[in-house]
């Protein structure tokens, strides 16, 4: 499955981001299908990302799944996430990986009382 998702540039502290499309198995900085913009958090106001609206459009006909992150700066630049990413988006933000123990609580039984005088 092909995901678009951001891969991490720059030095400490000062990150930059290249949105790519890349092969679901792949690491986060490992080898990617094709470049399709990028993102810095601390350019200049108007000036922080750019991405090929064209290309992005094509994979999602191709069926590509964007991130939460891709989605949300995708919606930013003014792009349309189609109806099947959004709703694998609003599936995946739900699942948990490490669920919590539904604990189910059971009505405590009345304490018997003991008469006092015995």
């Amino acid at each position: 499955m092909v995901v678009l998702r951001f891969k991490r540039f720059g030095r400490i502290h000062r990150p930059t981001y290249r949105l790519c499309a890349a092969d679901k198995r792949c690491p986060r900085n490992g080898t990617v299908i094709e470049e399709l913009g990028w993102f810095d958090p601390a350019g200049p106001q108007g000036k922080q990302f750019e991405f090929n609206m064209e290309r992005v459009a094509h994979w999602f006909k191709m069926g590509a799944q964007p991130s939460q992150t891709a989605a949300n700066m995708i919606k930013k630049a003014g792009g349309t996430i189609p109806a099947a990413a959004i709703k694998a988006l609003s599936v995946r933000s739900k699942v948990s990986k490490h669920p919590k123990p539904v604990v189910v609580a059971t009505p405590a039984a009345p304490a018997e009382e003991t008469p006092k005088g015995e």
